[in-house]
């Protein structure tokens, strides 16, 4: 089972709001999803993104791998890096 982070979309038509979800790889874009890790708003203004930074962490340290959007947005909240930073440290503590 691959998990991929990625965005499910919610919303009305031509008003899109988005949850970050962590889901296997196989299921569709809008069916079942494993957990929900946040959302995101691109129509309000400024834009609305919410992350629960654990969550997306402890995925990522488990090995799912974030869409392009996703780890746009993550990188936006700063999570990427502090992901990046554990793997560097772990790394030079080996």
């Amino acid at each position: 089972m691959s998990v991929k982070l990625r965005l499910k979309r919610m919303g009305a038509k031509k008003a899109p709001r988005y949850r970050i979800v962590a889901a296997d790889s196989h299921f569709a874009r809008d069916g079942r999803n494993i957990e929900t890790i946040g959302h995101y708003n691109p129509t309000s203004q400024p834009k609305e993104l919410v992350v629960d930074e654990e969550k997306a962490l402890k995925w990522l340290r488990n090995g799912a791998q974030p869409s392009d959007t996703v780890r746009s947005l993550l990188s936006d909240k700063g999570i990427m890096k502090k992901f990046h930073d554990e793997k560097v440290a772990a790394k030079k503590k080996a």
